[in-house]
């Protein structure tokens, strides 16, 4: 024992004297740089100008940005020698010599002028010559040049040229990696305009970037199978008053206008700002489908004159250089007045030829009010958010329907009333814990509710067989979901990993004339993780996982007849569930010399699979019934290529290919053709499955010819694809296009000329329950012209505020 406490005190002794044995630390030396960065011209300060303090050989050492009145204050710089420079946007670069030591600790630079730049930038949009496709940890971005804009007037025209997207130009359905169960959202926010009416609206000119999100993280709402589409809208960031106007004109066998005017004004404490666009057009839809059993054909001649108004004005108060509010709401008015013939000829009796006119007055107007307050935290990235959404959606529907020929039905009206809203509240906490670790957690509702009445002056059969008058219906249908996430990621030298989850509680109930037709209240954790891996500058790998769910649509579980033709009646079904979908994807990016190649995989589980059913009609059986239902689990797979390459100064080429994979499982119903005068009692009921396999390859060449002019070709070929009812055959389309710009580059001048050849047509055939074929053809071989103007001022950059579904894009487009 005496032994260890001499052992002891032998140790204390030692190490007391090696620590009084320290040679004295020395005084550290650190000091202090402050100033006020002017316009030179405006004698004005220039808010959130760059300020780099940079070592002898330019490495940076600390820097900061002015507050709102120019100022900036830079604290505990160790001693040195070294140049503080000042930079912003639109201005030249401004340098001076610092030194700090003992004798100059601290600086007061004073006023320190920035000059204009003699080259004045774009006003308010800086587009890219050619698109350009990069693969980020949760999203593939198709930032959208010049060449895509030329393609045509609207999003719905671009949205083909889109690697791993599909816009059936007939019903409007959007598809993703060939799925139709896909959100659409416009920055970061989802509209109640349904989406084909949306796509139309947006003008191709204001669309920065298109974000496909195959894999969201638990940050985002789970809803859709294949993922969401992200529009990114160009956003005006310069200071003073600014805007642009564009207009073009689409012909083939009518007139399609497009126009739009974007003003903004910004100072150092507020941007104020409106965007407006407009879409006048009449579109033609006509096709033909031959009945091999009867030896009947429909003739289908349609065509819609539809006019649309959309109208944003927002406002953004920075308070401080922590504290911003951001408001803004958009009003969006829709006239559409669709019409035609369905003209049914039966070749060996013509005693049962029918003729259907029919013509709508089809009118919705929508609202949107969104709140935003944001709290910047002392840490650079530190910050909480909250948001406040309230959109509504009217419509009102009336349309005739005339016949002629043989028919028990009378001439009738439908009316259709819907009444929508939703109410989204968001809460979202973002904490850098490290340089290489981040934190975040959010709080979401989402209270929907929509009202359909529905009314008729038709008759329809009821139970027995019989003509009654047609009941009026009322569907109410809520769903509320509040839902609660985390996410956590880190980043290493080489690797950087994500890993998240989301709750969610759901509640859904629907009444049918005021009787409780259904409810579904469930739970559910929603799971993401992502690793990437950069072996180098030029290569990147990473795996993602998530799970997510495809809530039953309004118009899905509807019991309301939602289309209707002599032959043809959909509803939808009031006992569907939601499908949930596991989602596998790999990705690797390689860097190129003259370009880049991104090339992908995926992999899907899909429980509980909703698909379409068609049935033969009890109560007429030439007619079929078109729902949805619920089917066993499935899989879904494919594989994406895409790149850009320049082999040439003046020459560059975006090419992609994607190939989808799904077994998809319906039920079909049949007559066989051979009984002369068959029953119900005739019918056969078959659970179909299809394997359906589907590629699409698309190419965009840009050709620069002058500093001024550019060529565009592009060439888009839709393999065969395999559904429940159809089989739909291959389609191809190229267009070509010049761009020119005038007025120093402040104006441009479009000329586009559409599926040149005249190839695209949606050709069809199906065997149950009625052999057949078909063909569709629209308004696609069209001449374009457009004219796009920018003006304003361009002195200096202003703050922008993030925006909760991407800390990466900017805010204050057109949603």
């Amino acid at each position: 024992m005496k032994s260890n406490q001499g052992l002891f005190s032998l140790l204390f002794i030692l190490c007391t004297t090696l620590l009084f044995a320290q040679p004295k630390p020395t005084d550290v030396v650190t000091g202090s740089v402050t100033g006020v960065v002017i316009d030179a011209d405006l004698n004005q300060p220039i808010p959130y100008a760059t300020i780099v303090i940079s070592k002898s050989n330019g490495e940076t050492l600390t820097g900061g940005i002015t507050n709102d009145d120019g100022v900036f204050e830079i604290k505990k710089i160790p001693e040195g020698i070294y140049t503080l420079k000042v930079q912003f946007i639109g201005y030249e670069a401004f340098e001076r010599d610092l030194k700090i030591d003992r004798q100059h600790r601290e600086h007061d630079m004073g006023k320190l002028n920035l000059s204009p730049v003699a080259a004045e930038l774009d006003a308010v949009n800086i587009v890219a010559e050619r698109t350009t496709i990069e693969q980020k940890i949760d999203r593939k971005v198709i930032n959208v040049g010049k060449d895509l804009t030329t393609a045509g007037a609207s999003a719905a025209d671009i949205m083909n040229n889109i690697p791993s997207v599909n816009l059936d130009q007939q019903s409007g359905a959007l598809t993703l990696r060939g799925n139709s169960n896909v959100q659409v959202m416009v920055d970061g926010k989802l509209s109640n305009i349904p989406p084909d009416q949306l796509l139309k609206q947006l003008p191709s000119n204001s669309i920065k970037k298109i974000e496909l999100i195959t894999n969201p993280s638990a940050k985002y709402n789970p809803d859709g199978m294949s993922g969401i589409i992200n529009i990114v809208l160009h956003k005006n960031v310069n200071i003073g008053f600014n805007g642009d106007v564009s207009a073009g004109l689409a012909y083939e066998k009518n007139p399609q206008f497009n126009s739009g005017l974007n003003l903004n004004y910004r100072n150092g404490k507020f941007n104020l700002y409106s965007n407006y666009s407009n879409t006048i057009a009449k579109r033609a839809n006509y096709g033909t489908i031959f009945r091999e059993g009867d030896n009947s054909t429909q003739f289908f001649d349609m065509l819609n004159d539809q006019n649309s108004h959309l109208l944003k004005v927002g406002l953004d108060v920075y308070l401080n250089d922590k504290n911003t509010i951001s408001l803004f709401t958009s009003q969006n008015s829709f006239k559409g007045e669709p019409g035609g013939t369905i003209n049914i000829v039966y070749a060996d009796d013509a005693t049962r030829n029918l003729l259907q006119d029919f013509g709508a007055d089809m009118d919705n107007y929508s609202q949107q009010y969104n709140f935003d307050y944001k709290l910047d935290f002392e840490k650079e990235g530190h910050n909480i958010e909250f948001e406040a959404d309230y959109n509504t959606f009217d419509a009102d529907e009336d349309t005739y329907f005339d016949f002629t020929g043989a028919t028990q039905l009378s001439d009738y009206e439908d009316f259709v009333d819907t009444k929508r809203d939703r109410t989204t509240l968001n809460l979202d906490y973002v904490n850098p814990l490290s340089d290489s670790e981040k934190l975040e957690l959010g709080l979401q509702a989402i209270l929907f509710n929509t009202d359909i009445g529905y009314s008729s002056t038709g008759q329809s059969f009821n139970a027995s067989g019989n003509l009654i008058p047609t009941p009026n219906t009322q569907f109410d249908y809520s769903r509320d979901i509040y839902s609660a996430y985390v996410t956590y990621g880190k980043s290493y030298e080489k690797w950087s990993y994500q890993a998240g989850v989301r709750a969610e509680q759901v509640n859904v109930a629907a009444d049918t004339n005021s009787v409780r037709a259904f409810t579904n209240d469930y739970f559910e954790l929603y799971p993401s993780a992502y690793v990437t891996f950069n072996p180098s500058e030029k290569n990147q790998y990473q795996v993602s996982y998530s799970r997510r769910i495809d809530r039953p649509g309004v118009g899905q579980v509807n019991p309301i007849r939602e289309w209707s033709s002599p032959l043809v009646t959909e509803y939808g079904n009031v006992n569907l569930r939601p499908q949930f979908t596991n989602s596998i994807e790999a990705n690797y990016t390689r860097s190129l010399e003259k370009g880049s190649i991104t090339a992908g995989v995926f992999y899907r589980m899909i429980d509980d699979l909703i698909n379409q059913a068609v049935y033969v009609d009890r109560f007429n059986l030439d007619r079929m019934v078109l729902t949805n239902d619920n089917f066993d689990a499935t899989t879904a797979y494919g594989f994406e290529v895409s790149s850009n390459y320049k082999p040439l100064e003046w020459w560059s080429i975006n090419a992609s290919f994607d190939l989808f994979n799904q077994t998809q499982m319906g039920i079909t119903e049949s007559l066989d053709p051979n009984i002369e005068n068959p029953t119900t009692a005739d019918i056969t009921q078959n659970t179909k499955e299809i394997e359906n396999t589907v590629y699409n390859v698309r190419m965009i060449n840009n050709f620069t010819a002058t500093k001024q002019l550019t060529f565009t070709a592009f060439a888009m070929f839709r393999g065969p694809q395999k559904g429940i009812q159809f089989s739909n055959k291959s389609m191809f389309m190229t267009n070509i296009g010049a761009r020119y710009s005038i007025f120093e580059g402040k104006g441009t001048v479009s000329l586009n000329y559409n599926d040149i050849f005249n190839t695209m047509k949606a050709r069809f055939t199906a065997t149950n329950p009625y052999a057949l074929q078909g063909q569709f053809n629209w308004e696609s071989n069209t001449v374009y012209v457009g004219f796009n103007y920018r003006f304003g001022d361009s002195k200096f950059r202003a703050k922008k505020r993030k925006s909760r579904e991407d800390n990466v894009k900017d805010d204050n487009g057109m949603f």
